[in-house]
This record gives C-alpha cells, sequence and structure tokens, in this order.
C-alpha cells in the first residue's frame, strides 16, 4: 500500500530533512577533500590543516609524525602524533612501525620493544614487516629476536632474501648455527651462491650437504656454478661427489661415470651439457662441432670436429675425469678421418688439469676411411686427482682443414691382467 504526504507544512519538513542531510554530506565529503590535499604537501603547517579538518583520522597523524620523524629529524616531536595514530587505530602495523623507530632513536627501548610487538601482532606474515623488525632488532644489538626475523623473511622467499642472508652471515658467520637456527631449507640455493661467491668453500659444503640428506631438487645452473667453483679452488674429489649427488637432484643419473666408462657420454648418446663432469666445448671460427647421427660406430651418433684452416691449440672440445693418484688407467677409442690437409694431426690428448702434466698422447688421428680404434696405458702421478681429456693440436697453431669423427670413448682403471679391446673388436 503506498501512502502520500499532502499536508505542505509535512512537505515543507521532508524536504527540509533532505537538504540538510545533503548539506551535512556535501560539507563532511568537501572537509575530508581538503583534508586529503593538504596531507599530500611536506609542510608542517599543511599537515595540521589535514588534521584539524579531519581530526578522526590517524592516517593524518602519523602523516605528521613521519613529516617530524623524516624531514624535521625530531624523534621527540614525532612521538607524540604517532602515539595518537596508533590509539586511533591500534591495528595498522604501519603506524607502529613509524612509533617503534621514534622510540628506537629516543633510546626508549622498553617501548619499542612494545611497539615491535604490536607490529609484529598486526602482520605476522608481511616479510617487509619482518625485515624492518629484524633491522630494528639488529640496530639495538639483540640478535636473537632479529634472527627470528630474518628467518620470516627466508621462509616467505622475499626479495630481500639476498640481502638478509648477507646479514645473517656477516653478523655470525657460523654455518652450523644458521642452518640449525635462521635459514631455513627453502633458502639453500640463494645461501651456496652467497658462500660460493663470498669464497667460504667449506660452509657451502655444509649447505650442499643439507641439500643433498633432504634430496632437495637443484637447478642445473646452480649445480653447474657450483662444480665450477669447485674445480677452479681445486677441490675436485669434493667435485666428483656432489657430481654423483646431482644424479638425484639434478636429475642426471645418465650422466655418471661408471667403473666399466669414467668418461660421461662417450658415445655422444646424450646431449651435451657443456658443464661439469660432461663434455665442455668452446666456439671457435676455426672448428666447427657436431653432433652427427649419420656416423657412428658403437651407438646412433659421433662427435664431428672439422678443421678449417687457421692455426689451433685444439678441437675446443675437452671432459673432466676424476681419478685417483698413483694409478694406471686405460684409454680407448674409435675415429674416422677425411680429407685431413696439414702438417701433423689431432690426437687425444690426457692431461694433469692443475699441474699440466701430460699423461697421454695417441698416434696421429688421421688417414682412416674406416672407424680405427686408438687405445693406451698412463698413470697418474702421486698428486693427481683431476685429469682432462681433449682433441690435440699437434704442432699446435699449425693450419689444418679436414674432418673427424670420434666415438665409443673409453677411461677404465686397469687391472693387471686387463688388455685392450683390438681394432677389430
Amino acid at each position: 500500500m503506498d501512502f502520500e504526504i499532502v499536508h505542505p507544512g509535512k512537505r515543507l519538513a521532508v524536504w527540509l530533512l533532505f537538504f540538510l542531510a545533503t548539506a551535512a554530506y556535501l560539507a563532511l565529503t568537501t572537509t575530508q577533500f581538503f583534508a586529503a590535499q593538504f596531507s599530500e604537501i611536506p609542510r608542517a603547517s599543511y599537515q595540521r590543516k589535514a588534521i584539524k579538518l579531519d581530526p578522526l583520522n590517524a592516517e593524518y597523524r602519523d602523516s605528521m609524525g613521519r613529516f617530524e620523524l623524516l624531514v624535521q629529524q625530531s624523534p621527540t616531536n614525532a612521538l607524540p602524533w604517532l602515539h595518537a595514530a596508533t590509539a586511533l587505530n591500534p591495528g595498522r602495523s604501519e603506524y607502529w612501525l613509524d612509533r617503534a623507530i621514534a622510540e628506537h632513536l629516543v633510546g626508549d627501548s622498553g617501548n619499542e620493544r612494545n611497539s615491535l610487538d604490536k607490529v609484529r601482532a598486526a602482520n605476522p606474515h608481511s616479510s617487509d614487516v619482518a625485515w624492518q623488525i629484524g633491522n630494528l632488532y639488529l640496530s639495538q644489538g639483540t640478535l636473537e629476536p632479529a634472527f627470528r626475523e630474518y628467518r620470516r623473511v627466508l621462509e616467505n622467499n622475499s626479495v630481500l632474501t639476498p640481502q638478509a642472508l648477507e646479514i645473517c652471515w656477516r653478523v655470525r658467520p657460523d654455518i652450523d648455527f644458521l642452518l640449525q637456527n635462521v635459514i631455513p631449507a627453502s633458502a639453500d640455493e640463494p645461501l651456496l651462491s652467497l658462500l660460493v661467491s663470498r669464497n667460504h668453500p667449506d660452509a657451502a659444503a655444509r649447505v650442499w650437504d643439507r641439500m643433498a640428506a633432504l634430496q632437495q631438487p637443484v637447478e642445473r645452473r646452480l649445480l653447474f656454478d657450483y662444480l665450477d667453483y669447485l674445480f677452479t679452488h681445486h677441490y675436485p674429489v669434493r667435485a666428483s661427489r656432489v657430481w654423483q649427488q646431482a644424479a638425484t637432484l639434478s636429475n642426471l643419473a645418465a650422466y655418471q661415470p661408471t667403473e666399466t666408462n669414467l668418461l660421461v657420454n662417450g658415445d655422444f648418446r646424450l646431449n651435451v651439457l657443456n658443464n661439469g663432469f660432461d663434455w665442455i666445448y668452446q666456439k671457435s671460427s676455426a672448428v666447427s662441432l657436431a653432433i652427427d647421427p649419420d656416423e657412428s660406430h658403437s651407438g646412433s651418433r659421433s662427435l664431428r670436429i672439422e678443421f678449417q684452416g687457421p692455426g689451433i691449440e685444439d678441437s675446443g672440445i675437452r671432459q673432466l675425469v676424476s681419478v685417483n693418484p698413483d694409478t694406471e688407467y686405460a684409454f680407448s677409442g674409435y675415429y674416422k678421418a677425411a680429407e685431413m690437409d696439414g702438417a701433423g694431426a689431432p690426437k687425444f690428448a690426457i692431461e694433469d688439469v692443475y699441474s699440466g702434466a701430460r699423461l697421454f698422447m695417441s698416434d696421429d688421428l688421421r688417414d682412416a676411411g674406416s672407424w680405427t680404434n686408438v687405445n693406451g696405458r698412463f698413470t697418474t702421478g702421486p698428486e693427481t686427482d683431476l685429469i682432462v681429456l681433449r682433441v690435440a693440436r699437434v704442432p699446435a697453431g699449425r693450419p689444418i682443414r679436414g674432418k673427424l669423427w670420434i666415438d665409443g670413448l673409453k677411461l677404465v682403471r686397469s687391472h693387471p691382467l686387463a688388455s685392450f679391446v683390438s681394432a677389430k673388436e
């Protein structure tokens, strides 16, 4: 049922109430608009105008406090405004954080800790908040709560993770303590990168051991960087163990050496990783390297090396192999050659990586229209634990042209009664 106001006085009263309500609303919104505009101007007089126009807005009180704190550099004058902001809106972590900073600057450590507790309670999952709280605790010299906040940063995989790791390591460079109490397993990869870049091999090894123990997947990029570091700093035994563990951690089970062949991917049936203990190659305008599916001896593919004239020292492809000192090894492989032109020839060469001592040099790899076997024995030196197999140019630096295919490469530890595979086999 509809009702209609018919009395003129009542109608006038309704219109008057509507007018007053509209005017009040417009006055309120206009006041709030100007207050917001004034609050954006970084001058004390305008900040006070914003507060006068909208006295119950905690944001303006906090802005005034921040102005005193950051622009005027007066934490004492900032504190009353910040107290007012937290009183008006105690649920905003930003207000409590600003207040904690001011309390820290005036030396009020008791109230600062209370304010930091309020920050954490208001926003317990923010890595940005945890970062700022951790830094405040650290500036106080209270390390335990600081580490607790940095752990929150690290647990959230924040963009602040590198900075948090830097601070934790600088403040307490004790890897066992940090792994047990501060750094979660999810931050192991950036931690390993940090320790490698800072040249802390033993600490890096502890991080890698935890990753291996927890069977955490490891990106190959990180693995290869770590292996390069170990090779460069003469840790070949450690590098060999890391490569073995990478069989599961980095899905490299197919690239593992075995007792029957210490060379990885000796028949080139796998994609070349160009890293670690697989083949490593270097591009050159004088040599072309390619996997050839149309030529093979022991599988379905071989490596074709095409020399294009200018003088070189080797073909640009090599493989590192972990070995034992004072131990005899047997090498064998197959090759084909065509259109070779130039003095000398390519040869298989095996050398000690660190001393450069030559352990084995094959006969010339040329004049072979069909697959031809090459083999030999050598004994490692008393300090040899890492060797390199490469295809050398002998004599080095002389021009050479032609094509060379290699396949079926094998390296084994010799036994007293071992014999090499004959060319017929």
